[in-house]
This record gives C-alpha cells, sequence and structure tokens, in this order.
C-alpha cells in the first residue's frame, strides 16, 4: 500500500511513483453514503472569455445523476459566482475591491443557479441554493439551522447547490475559499466523502509546474509537519484555493470521519474519471462521521438540564428524539443549540443533546404535545427538543 503515514516512510513512498497511481485499496466513489463535490471556479468558468463552461457542467450533471441513481446523497460546493458576475459587469481579472466582489457575486449567483438548474433539470433532479457564511458553522444555533435544512432537502431528494454568501460576507465572517467550506458542509451533513474538483491531480511532494522531481502521494493517512511543508499557493486566476487550504480542508473532514479526495476536474464528466482510476490524492477517514460528531457533542459542557419521564427515558434508550411532552422539569439558563443534560426521573444522565429551543422556550412547552407549540409560543417552532441525530447516549 503506498501511503505516507509519516516522516520515516515518506522518501521510500514518493520514489515509487507508479505505486502511487496504481494504489488498490483506496477509498471508492461507490462506498460513499452521503458525498460533497467541491468545484471550483477555474473549473466553471473560461479564464479568458469569462463564460460558463457549459458542455463541462452538463457533464457533470451527468455524473451526479448516475451517482444519485445507485442511492448516494450529493451535495454541491460551488464556486462561481464572482467570476461570473465580473464578466457580466466588465469588471476585468484584477483583485476586486469588497463592494465590487459582493455585486459581481449578487449578479453572478442568479446565473449561476440558472446553469445548475439547466443542468439537472433533464436528469429530474431538483436543485436548491443554500448560501452560508462562516458564521453559520461557529454559531451553534445557526449551525443546527443549516444542518436541519441540508438534511430537510436531502430527505426530499433534492441536491443543495452550496456557495459562500459573499453578497454579505466580510474578511473577519468568511471562509474565504470553497475547499474549507466543502469541507464544514461535509461535516455538517455527515458526509463520508468530499471531493474537491481542481486544477491539479492531487497533493504532491513539490509544485510539479516547476519541479520535474515532485511526486504525488496516491493516499495521506496523517497531515504531518512534513506535509504541511510541502503545500505551495494557488497557481490560477480564479480559484483561491491552493494546497494549504487544500489541507486545512483535509484536516477538517478526515477529523470528522470524513475521507477527502483533490483530483483534476478539468475534463469532463470528471467524476466518472476519478472511478475509472483518475489520477488523485486520498485523506483518509479517522475513523466514523457520525462517531465524531457524538464524541463532539458529549465532550461539550451542559448549560442546562432537561428531566425526563420514565416514557421519555425508555425512548431516548431506543434512539427516539426527544419530545417536548417527555420532559417534566428545564433548569439552567441555554440558547438554541446549547448543549444540555438529559436525566431520567431519578436523576440519572441520560445523555448529552443540543437543544432547538432556548431555555424560556422549552419552560414554556414543557409536557405539552408538538402541535401545541405554535400556540403555546405564538410561532411555529420544531418538533422535537433534541434531535436524536444531535444526542450523544
Amino acid at each position: 500500500m503506498a501511503t505516507l503515514n509519516d516522516a520515516a516512510t515518506m522518501a521510500a513512498t514518493m520514489s515509487d511513483a507508479t505505486a502511487l497511481s496504481e494504489a488498490t485499496d483506496l477509498p471508492r466513489l461507490d462506498q460513499a453514503q452521503r458525498l460533497v463535490v467541491k468545484i471550483g471556479s477555474a473549473l466553471l468558468v473560461d479564464r479568458d472569455s469569462g463564460a460558463l463552461r457549459v458542455d463541462w457542467l452538463n457533464s457533470l450533471a451527468q455524473d451526479v445523476a448516475r451517482i444519485r441513481a445507485r442511492g448516494t446523497d450529493v451535495v454541491l460546493v460551488s464556486s462561481g459566482s464572482i467570476a461570473l458576475g465580473r464578466g457580466v459587469l466588465g469588471l476585468g481579472q484584477g483583485v476586486l475591491a469588497l463592494e465590487q466582489a459582493q455585486a459581481a457575486a449578487a449578479v453572478g449567483q442568479v446565473g449561476l443557479v440558472a446553469a445548475y438548474e439547466r443542468a439537472l433539470k433533464p436528469h429530474d433532479i431538483t436543485i436548491a441554493q443554500v448560501l452560508v457564511t462562516l458564521e453559520d458553522s461557529a454559531n451553534r444555533r445557526r449551525y443546527l439551522n443549516s444542518r436541519a435544512t441540508l438534511e430537510t432537502l436531502l430527505g426530499l431528494g433534492v441536491v443543495p447547490i452550496v456557495n459562500e454568501n459573499d453578497t454579505i460576507a466580510t474578511d473577519e465572517i468568511r471562509y474565504g475559499d470553497n475547499d474549507r467550506l466543502a469541507a464544514q458542509v461535509a461535516v455538517t451533513v455527515w458526509a463520508d466523502q468530499v471531493i474537491l474538483l481542481s486544477d491539479v491531480d492531487g497533493f504532491y511532494s513539490a509544485n510539479p509546474s516547476f519541479d520535474a522531481s515532485a511526486r504525488r502521494f496516491a493516499m495521506i493517512e496523517h497531515i504531518t509537519p512534513e506535509i504541511e511543508a510541502m503545500a505551495g499557493d494557488a497557481k490560477s486566476g480564479l480559484s483561491k484555493g491552493g494546497m494549504k487550504t487544500k489541507l486545512l480542508a483535509a484536516k477538517a473532514a478526515t477529523s470528522a470521519g470524513c475521507a477527502l479526495c483533490v483530483t483534476l476536474g478539468t475534463d469532463n464528466n470528471p467524476l466518472t474519471v476519478l472511478e475509472n482510476g483518475g489520477n488523485c490524492t486520498w485523506f483518509t477517514a479517522q475513523g466514523d462521521p457520525q462517531v465524531a460528531r457524538k464524541s463532539w457533542i458529549s465532550a461539550m459542557k451542559p448549560k442546562g438540564t432537561l428531566t425526563l419521564d420514565a416514557g421519555a427515558a425508555q425512548a431516548m434508550g431506543r434512539g427516539n428524539s426527544l419530545l417536548p411532552a417527555g420532559v417534566t422539569a428545564v433548569s439552567g439558563c441555554f440558547g438554541r443549540g446549547d448543549p444540555v443534560t438529559l436525566t431520567g426521573p431519578e436523576g440519572e444522565v441520560i445523555a448529552v443533546g443540543l437543544t432547538r429551543y432556548t431555555s424560556e422556550e422549552a419552560r414554556a412547552i414543557k409536557g405539552h404535545k408538538s402541535h401545541e407549540i405554535e400556540a403555546i409560543l405564538g410561532y411555529s417552532g420544531r418538533a422535537v427538543l433534541v434531535h436524536r441525530d444531535d444526542m450523544a447516549i
């Protein structure tokens, strides 16, 4: 197996490029139950003309339809709004001021989503536009809302098209690149694979454009300081994502139990090319995504306690979500998305979970049926207090 485990094996691994290219124990795309695919601006938009690469996008749509037909959920994280918008507005190829970039994004996003709709509609695939900022993952309440929306869309058979909300994002609340955004989306929806379609065919020991001795790694199991030192900067005038950002994305994804792949996306049907043995680098997952998420939740410090009746406590043991009707008491002060302890009628700790209501709201609806929530609070709310996916038993 051609992998990189530590500095001691690095030289042996890099010296055998054939083995790297022909590794047979790499993750496979047909193993994914939920797949996130990142598409960079340089793939979607022709650098010289600023026009959308329609044939390429149609070929990607064919790949997505084929992958979904075998039961895999697909989320697309797509750049391209600024690149398309600047062409429409005649802003040229230079560096844009923030307000110019935001204006270009506002114009380009319309055309970008319309292009995806045209490409996927012949395959009877419904799309949804989801715009996010870094705050949506840093803020636990927004994170839960984003996850609930994406989960609902996927459950309805929709392909979400996710992009950073460049029209409102400032440097302080930006991801700054869609490599890291794709990794965060994968963590949010518990994807088991992320594919970064790029203008390079994998991670190299040095920049292959300048170093003929550079060797591509087929698989990296651990991102060591030596690996980090090999990362270069972005070479594309349209794309912001260099190897450094891809390593940051790989760290985020793999630590959450999601494998990440960097592969060349310039050819038509890039996902088919990958499945047929196209060059790539896989960063292997460190465990299972659901186990990683449960560990993350269980490590949080609870900000309150929900006491359950006997029936609700038994339902927790069967893996059910917590409904307001099963709660007999609420203590502490917490907001939506905060961790709370779930205890049984005798005070025994059952689980830690992320609540979908504030402590004030929880006190108001405890002991009531879900259909009564709107009448009590004056607005429609979630049916459950703590969803089973947000709970570590």
